[in-house]
Protein backbone atom coordinates (compact mmCIF):
# COMPACT_ATOMS: atom_id res chain seq x y z
CA UNK A 1 0.00 0.00 0.00
CA UNK A 2 3.15 2.32 -0.22
CA UNK A 3 2.60 3.55 3.35
CA UNK A 4 5.02 5.64 4.43
CA UNK A 5 4.66 5.48 8.49
CA UNK A 6 2.44 4.31 11.44
CA UNK A 7 2.22 6.27 14.56
CA UNK A 8 0.08 4.46 17.36
CA UNK A 9 -1.57 6.72 19.25
CA UNK A 10 -4.04 5.42 22.70
CA UNK A 11 -7.11 5.05 20.57
CA UNK A 12 -6.42 4.87 17.12
CA UNK A 13 -3.74 4.63 14.43
CA UNK A 14 -2.64 7.37 12.30
CA UNK A 15 -1.69 6.16 8.63
CA UNK A 16 0.99 8.49 6.55
CA UNK A 17 0.84 7.83 2.97
CA UNK A 18 2.41 9.91 0.14
CA UNK A 19 -0.61 11.80 -2.14
CA UNK A 20 0.95 9.62 -5.18
CA UNK A 21 0.96 6.76 -3.41
CA UNK A 22 -1.54 4.00 -4.00
CA UNK A 23 -3.45 4.55 -0.41
CA UNK A 24 -7.44 5.62 0.06
CA UNK A 25 -9.96 4.72 1.95
CA UNK A 26 -11.59 2.06 0.29
CA UNK A 27 -8.29 -0.03 0.71
CA UNK A 28 -8.03 0.83 4.47
CA UNK A 29 -11.58 -0.11 4.89
CA UNK A 30 -10.95 -3.68 2.93
CA UNK A 31 -7.94 -4.11 5.66
CA UNK A 32 -9.97 -3.28 8.54
CA UNK A 33 -13.19 -5.18 7.78
CA UNK A 34 -10.57 -8.31 7.32
CA UNK A 35 -9.57 -7.82 10.73
CA UNK A 36 -13.37 -7.14 12.00
CA UNK A 37 -14.34 -10.65 10.61
CA UNK A 38 -11.38 -12.41 12.15
CA UNK A 39 -13.12 -10.61 15.49
CA UNK A 40 -9.66 -8.56 15.91
CA UNK A 41 -10.98 -5.34 15.54
CA UNK A 42 -14.88 -4.60 17.34
CA UNK A 43 -15.50 -1.16 15.10
CA UNK A 44 -13.59 1.69 13.68
CA UNK A 45 -14.04 4.75 11.59
CA UNK A 46 -11.91 6.87 9.26
CA UNK A 47 -10.87 10.08 8.97
CA UNK A 48 -8.88 11.44 5.98
CA UNK A 49 -7.12 14.28 5.96
CA UNK A 50 -4.15 16.09 3.61
CA UNK A 51 -1.23 17.58 5.51
CA UNK A 52 1.39 20.12 4.21
CA UNK A 53 4.99 18.65 3.18
CA UNK A 54 7.00 18.77 6.21
CA UNK A 55 10.07 16.57 7.49
CA UNK A 56 7.55 14.24 9.65
CA UNK A 57 10.70 11.79 11.08
CA UNK A 58 12.52 15.20 12.40
CA UNK A 59 9.08 15.80 14.28
CA UNK A 60 8.63 12.63 15.44
CA UNK A 61 11.37 12.43 16.64
CA UNK A 62 11.69 16.08 18.04
CA UNK A 63 8.18 14.70 19.70
CA UNK A 64 9.56 12.12 21.55
CA UNK A 65 10.29 12.05 25.31
CA UNK A 66 12.37 10.00 27.83
CA UNK A 67 10.42 7.48 29.28
CA UNK A 68 9.82 6.62 32.90
CA UNK A 69 8.81 3.56 33.34
CA UNK A 70 9.95 3.14 37.09
CA UNK A 71 12.30 3.72 39.59
CA UNK A 72 14.76 1.64 37.85
CA UNK A 73 14.33 1.80 34.18
CA UNK A 74 14.31 4.46 31.38
CA UNK A 75 13.84 4.30 28.00
CA UNK A 76 15.47 6.60 25.24
CA UNK A 77 16.24 6.88 21.68
CA UNK A 78 19.32 6.98 20.07
CA UNK A 79 18.29 10.64 19.37
CA UNK A 80 17.45 11.34 22.76
CA UNK A 81 20.52 12.68 25.44
CA UNK A 82 19.96 11.50 28.94
CA UNK A 83 22.05 10.45 32.18
CA UNK A 84 21.57 7.99 34.31
CA UNK A 85 20.94 9.06 37.70
CA UNK A 86 21.97 6.11 40.66
CA UNK A 87 20.34 3.28 40.19
CA UNK A 88 18.69 3.56 37.02
CA UNK A 89 18.85 1.28 33.91
CA UNK A 90 18.85 3.34 30.62
CA UNK A 91 17.70 1.27 27.68
CA UNK A 92 18.08 2.53 24.15
CA UNK A 93 15.25 2.00 21.80
CA UNK A 94 14.80 2.61 18.41
CA UNK A 95 11.23 1.15 17.72
CA UNK A 96 11.03 2.22 13.83
CA UNK A 97 7.88 -0.03 12.49
CA UNK A 98 7.96 -2.55 15.40
CA UNK A 99 5.88 -2.23 18.54
CA UNK A 100 7.73 -1.70 21.59
CA UNK A 101 8.65 1.62 22.32
CA UNK A 102 8.63 1.73 26.47
CA UNK A 103 5.05 4.71 25.79
CA UNK A 104 2.57 2.06 26.14
CA UNK A 105 0.49 0.63 29.04
CA UNK A 106 1.35 -3.17 28.62
CA UNK A 107 5.05 -2.82 28.02
CA UNK A 108 5.32 -0.69 31.36
CA UNK A 109 3.47 -3.27 33.25
CA UNK A 110 5.54 -6.14 31.92
CA UNK A 111 8.94 -4.05 32.44
CA UNK A 112 7.95 -3.47 36.01
CA UNK A 113 6.99 -7.51 37.08
CA UNK A 114 10.00 -8.11 35.13
CA UNK A 115 11.92 -6.38 37.65
CA UNK A 116 10.33 -8.93 40.08
CA UNK A 117 10.28 -11.83 38.40
CA UNK A 118 13.61 -12.40 36.69
CA UNK A 119 16.44 -14.13 38.65
CA UNK A 120 19.54 -15.04 37.42
CA UNK A 121 20.36 -17.46 34.60
CA UNK A 122 16.98 -17.70 33.72
CA UNK A 123 15.88 -19.08 30.28
CA UNK A 124 13.31 -16.54 28.68
CA UNK A 125 11.21 -16.63 25.24
CA UNK A 126 9.39 -13.40 24.53
CA UNK A 127 6.74 -14.39 21.98
CA UNK A 128 5.50 -11.24 19.79
CA UNK A 129 9.02 -9.22 20.62
CA UNK A 130 8.59 -5.99 18.53
CA UNK A 131 11.64 -3.54 19.05
CA UNK A 132 13.09 -6.62 21.31
CA UNK A 133 12.84 -4.60 24.47
CA UNK A 134 11.13 -6.91 26.58
CA UNK A 135 14.18 -9.34 26.34
CA UNK A 136 16.58 -6.78 26.57
CA UNK A 137 14.94 -5.29 29.69
CA UNK A 138 15.19 -9.08 30.78
CA UNK A 139 18.87 -9.89 30.18
CA UNK A 140 20.08 -6.65 31.47
CA UNK A 141 18.05 -7.75 34.60
CA UNK A 142 19.78 -10.97 34.58
CA UNK A 143 18.91 -13.77 32.55
CA UNK A 144 20.60 -15.44 30.62
CA UNK A 145 19.46 -16.23 27.11
CA UNK A 146 16.55 -14.76 25.84
CA UNK A 147 14.60 -15.73 22.16
CA UNK A 148 12.96 -13.06 20.90
CA UNK A 149 10.33 -14.07 18.63
CA UNK A 150 8.08 -11.97 15.93
CA UNK A 151 6.13 -13.11 12.95
CA UNK A 152 6.98 -9.58 11.28
CA UNK A 153 10.01 -9.49 9.43
CA UNK A 154 10.30 -6.19 9.83
CA UNK A 155 10.72 -7.09 13.54
CA UNK A 156 14.31 -9.19 12.88
CA UNK A 157 16.22 -6.09 11.91
CA UNK A 158 15.11 -3.45 14.60
CA UNK A 159 15.32 -6.38 17.52
CA UNK A 160 18.93 -6.78 16.14
CA UNK A 161 20.24 -3.15 15.54
CA UNK A 162 18.25 -2.63 19.39
CA UNK A 163 20.31 -5.52 21.17
CA UNK A 164 23.09 -3.93 19.45
CA UNK A 165 22.85 -0.75 20.92
CA UNK A 166 22.12 -2.20 24.79
CA UNK A 167 25.32 -4.51 24.58
CA UNK A 168 22.73 -7.72 24.88
CA UNK A 169 23.16 -9.39 20.92
CA UNK A 170 25.21 -12.40 22.44
CA UNK A 171 22.30 -13.07 24.94
CA UNK A 172 19.48 -12.84 22.33
CA UNK A 173 18.39 -14.98 19.80
CA UNK A 174 16.13 -13.39 16.97
CA UNK A 175 13.65 -15.94 15.95
CA UNK A 176 11.53 -14.64 12.75
CA UNK A 177 8.11 -17.11 12.86
CA UNK A 178 5.72 -18.67 15.51
CA UNK A 179 6.09 -19.97 18.45
CA UNK A 180 4.63 -23.05 16.93
CA UNK A 181 7.98 -22.94 14.28
CA UNK A 182 9.92 -23.24 17.82
CA UNK A 183 11.88 -25.90 18.35
CA UNK A 184 13.31 -24.68 21.61
CA UNK A 185 11.46 -25.13 24.56
CA UNK A 186 11.84 -25.64 29.17
CA UNK A 187 12.03 -21.65 29.46
CA UNK A 188 11.95 -20.49 32.90
CA UNK A 189 10.29 -17.45 31.68
CA UNK A 190 7.72 -16.78 28.79
CA UNK A 191 6.79 -13.30 28.28
CA UNK A 192 3.98 -12.79 25.27
CA UNK A 193 2.10 -9.18 24.83
CA UNK A 194 -0.14 -9.45 22.22
CA UNK A 195 -3.95 -8.96 21.39
CA UNK A 196 -6.71 -11.30 23.49
CA UNK A 197 -7.65 -13.84 20.73
CA UNK A 198 -3.87 -14.49 19.91
CA UNK A 199 -3.18 -15.37 23.10
CA UNK A 200 -6.18 -17.24 23.79
CA UNK A 201 -5.11 -19.56 20.63
CA UNK A 202 -1.84 -19.70 21.47
CA UNK A 203 -1.96 -21.17 25.24
CA UNK A 204 -1.74 -24.59 24.82
CA UNK A 205 1.96 -23.89 22.99
CA UNK A 206 2.60 -21.68 25.80
CA UNK A 207 1.95 -24.17 28.74
CA UNK A 208 4.10 -26.68 26.22
CA UNK A 209 7.04 -24.12 26.25
CA UNK A 210 7.47 -23.32 30.04
CA UNK A 211 9.54 -25.50 32.62
CA UNK A 212 7.32 -27.45 35.21
CA UNK A 213 7.60 -24.67 38.36
CA UNK A 214 7.83 -21.67 35.25
CA UNK A 215 6.79 -18.33 35.26
CA UNK A 216 4.29 -17.02 32.15
CA UNK A 217 3.42 -12.83 32.24
CA UNK A 218 0.68 -12.27 29.68
CA UNK A 219 -0.04 -8.09 28.85
CA UNK A 220 -1.91 -6.46 25.54
CA UNK A 221 -4.87 -7.05 27.71
CA UNK A 222 -8.24 -5.17 28.78
CA UNK A 223 -8.77 -5.37 32.43
CA UNK A 224 -12.21 -6.86 31.13
CA UNK A 225 -9.75 -9.47 29.16
CA UNK A 226 -9.00 -11.37 32.52
CA UNK A 227 -11.99 -13.57 33.21
CA UNK A 228 -11.41 -15.12 29.81
CA UNK A 229 -7.92 -15.46 29.45
CA UNK A 230 -7.44 -16.79 33.26
CA UNK A 231 -10.01 -19.38 32.71
CA UNK A 232 -8.56 -20.50 29.20
CA UNK A 233 -5.27 -20.93 30.89
CA UNK A 234 -6.06 -22.69 33.91
CA UNK A 235 -7.92 -25.07 31.57
CA UNK A 236 -4.17 -26.03 30.52
CA UNK A 237 -2.50 -26.00 34.13
CA UNK A 238 -1.32 -22.62 34.49
CA UNK A 239 -2.79 -20.34 37.49
CA UNK A 240 -2.61 -17.02 37.97
CA UNK A 241 -1.34 -15.35 41.00
CA UNK A 242 -0.78 -11.57 40.50
CA UNK A 243 -2.39 -9.27 37.98
CA UNK A 244 -1.40 -5.24 37.53
CA UNK A 245 -2.81 -2.35 35.69
CA UNK A 246 -2.45 0.62 34.58
CA UNK A 247 -5.56 2.60 33.61
CA UNK A 248 -7.25 -0.37 31.34
CA UNK A 249 -4.75 -2.29 30.32
CA UNK A 250 -3.60 -5.57 32.27
CA UNK A 251 -0.69 -7.85 32.95
CA UNK A 252 -1.38 -11.23 33.98
CA UNK A 253 1.33 -13.40 36.06
CA UNK A 254 1.24 -17.23 35.91
CA UNK A 255 2.81 -20.21 37.31
CA UNK A 256 2.26 -23.66 36.51
CA UNK A 257 1.18 -25.95 39.37
CA UNK A 258 0.97 -30.00 39.92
Amino acid sequence: MEITGVTEEENCLIIFADEKADVNEERVKKYLEKLKSEKLLNDYSIVSESLPEKNWNELWEKGREVIRVSDKFVIKTTFKDYKAQQGEIVLTIDPKMSFGTGEHQSTKLIIKLLEKYVRPGMSLLDVGSGSGILSIAAIILGAAEAIALDKDERCYENCKENCELNSVTGKVKIVNGEISDLKEDNFDLILANIQKDVLLNIANQIMQKIKPNGIVILSGLLVKDEKDITQRYAETGLETVESDSIDEWIALVLKTYN
